[in-house]
């Protein structure tokens, strides 16, 4: 736990390697294959988990957007099921159309599609920041929305607990950036499915209640 720990904390610099390396040589773009494919498997077995401890563009929102991006929750429209969706085909088709138009298909081409759609969608992501708060990107992000979806056909995957000790005071409502409402859950697992089990609430809890 404590390499995962470590890695949630300096992985953003993970992701400016791969940026700064993407503009030498595009094939180091194509990294971004684990991130596409590691949260939707591990979200068959530990929910979200990866959108909050491993993705190393959230890193990058939580330890640089987060210093100049606003506060707010994303609004519901961002959270809504048919922008949702609409972002995963949007995504795929852009990335469907870029691989049909390039001429010769090479790790080199294949590497700067992956690199441009990354690029834009983390400016796109810092944009909506400064509007709301620092995760509102994961809050509409396609493979968080494919990982939410697979988190839901295991209902035993792993989840924080919100214990009978929570009093209801909202302090983790206000604290965690996917504007979720962990109190709802007291007794029971925080089986929302956009749980990225970041561990915001926890840190926040006045009575340890979620674990």
């Amino acid at each position: 736990m404590k390499l995962v720990q470590f890695w949630k904390k300096y992985s953003f610099l993970f992701f400016f390697t791969f940026l700064v390396a993407g503009l030498f040589d595009f094939r180091f773009a194509l990294v971004a294959i684990i991130c596409m494919v590691g949260p939707v498997v591990m979200a068959f077995f530990k929910g979200r988990f990866w959108c909050g401890n491993i993705c190393p563009r959230g890193s990058f929102y939580d330890r640089v957007v987060s210093r100049f991006s606003g506060k707010r929750n994303p609004p519901r429209f961002l959270r809504s099921a048919p922008f949702r969706a609409f972002m995963v085909l949007f995504i795929f088709t852009m990335f469907g159309l870029n691989i049909y138009l390039t001429p010769e298909l090479t790790w080199q081409s294949a590497g700067k599609i992956f690199y441009k759609i990354i690029v834009l969608t983390t400016f796109a992501g810092m944009i909506f920041a400064l509007f709301f708060n620092h995760r509102t990107w994961c809050a509409f992000c396609p493979m968080g929305t494919l990982s939410s979806l697979a988190a839901r056909v295991n209902k035993r995957s792993h989840r924080l607990e919100v214990t009978s000790a929570c009093v209801s005071c909202t302090l983790c409502e206000k604290k965690c950036p996917m504007g979720l409402v962990p109190s709802d859950y007291k007794g029971d697992k925080l089986h929302h499915p956009d749980c990225t089990q970041c561990g915001d609430c926890v840190g926040v809890c006045p009575k340890k209640a979620i674990r």
